[in-house]
């Protein structure tokens, strides 16, 4: 009991200390992050010792014409090239907002170290971001307003622009701890649309945390996470609490700091089917003017060797 208060402390402490502020984002957010470690953190792939691929679209602040939308999909699996223990994975992100649309598309890889009880991925990703934006602008029509071509940083016609990105991470889990710690972006990479109108990609880095818990009654568990995010100049906190029963169905709040409070709940299936949503009830201003956020997480699981494949089904619940 001791120790189970103690890291209880230990998590609640961690999310005083990072949830200070906003966070100015320009990666996409999510609220099922328990669920998406590869999007932001390469050192994830192969760490659930199956081929694991999910899908998670949201749908942000609805009721604003624009609003943003968000699909992410991954895919990884462990591999053993030349016997080395590995792991890799694709992303593909689709992120629109306003007048602009965003995609990204990594590709991942990890070396999985043997430690302790669990392993440590040591990961890097590369990639492509491509970003468009749309040349038709809403200005409203008063003194306190310019139009969009006084500013020489806008595009005043539909432009577009690529550039290469890197990412590195790492992450450790065994079958009840997960952490983790990355960085996007960290080129910092300039995206020209031309005619003197760029801009760049902040590097962001995260930070996550969870353990599982395993209570009296075996088919309940609890499992509190934390998860954060920095850009440089601000934080940004989602502190989890989620209620597993019977390692197949799940349910639980968060909580992300100055922002939504967010209610979850999912199942997973004895084929390896995992569905999910996620709603957030925004506690900030913008609450006025929109009509929540709601998240749809879709996965799959299937137990795999690295040397050929197995029928065989595993849980791996949130590690």
């Amino acid at each position: 009991m001791k120790r189970f208060r103690a890291k209880i402390y230990l998590l609640l402490f961690l999310a005083g200390f990072v949830g200070v502020g906003a966070f100015a984002q320009q990666d996409p957010q999510f609220s099922q992050n328990m669920f998406n470690h590869l999007a932001v953190n390469p050192g994830f792939a192969g760490s659930q010792g199956m081929l694991n691929a999910g899908m998670i679209n949201r749908q942000q602040w609805m009721g604003f014409p624009g609003n943003p939308t968000t699909t992410v999909f991954s895919v990884h699996a462990p591999v053993k090239p030349l016997g080395i223990p590995s792991g890799v994975g694709l992303t593909f992100i689709d992120d629109r907002l306003g007048f602009e649309k965003n995609t990204t598309i990594t590709l991942n890889y990890a070396y999985r170290l043997s430690i302790g009880e669990g392993t440590l991925g040591i990961g890097a990703n590369v990639g492509l971001l491509s970003r468009e934006i749309d040349g038709k602008w809403s200005i409203p029509d008063s003194d306190n307003h310019s139009p969009a071509s006084s500013d020489p940083s806008i595009p005043d016609e539909q432009a577009s622009t690529t550039a290469f990105d890197l990412g590195f991470g790492l992450f450790y889990n065994n079958d009840n701890l997960y952490a983790g710690l990355s960085s996007t972006h960290l080129l910092e990479p300039i995206l020209d649309y031309g005619n003197g109108a760029f801009t760049y990609m902040r590097r962001h880095y995260y930070g996550t945390v969870g353990y599982l818990f395993k209570l009296a009654n075996p088919v309940y568990e609890i499992q509190p996470s934390l998860f954060a995010k920095y850009d440089g100049a601000s934080f940004q906190t989602d502190v989890n609490m989620m209620l597993v029963y019977n390692k197949r169905f799940w349910g639980g709040v968060s909580y992300r700091l100055g922002d939504a409070v967010v209610v979850m709940a999912g199942t997973e299936l004895a084929n390896g089917l995992r569905l999910g949503i996620a709603y957030d009830f925004t506690t900030s201003a913008i609450a006025t003017y929109s009509h929540g956020t709601v998240e749809f997480m879709l996965g799959y699981n299937l137990a795999i060797g690295t040397d050929k494949l197995s029928q065989r089904y595993k849980s791996v619940r949130f590690l």
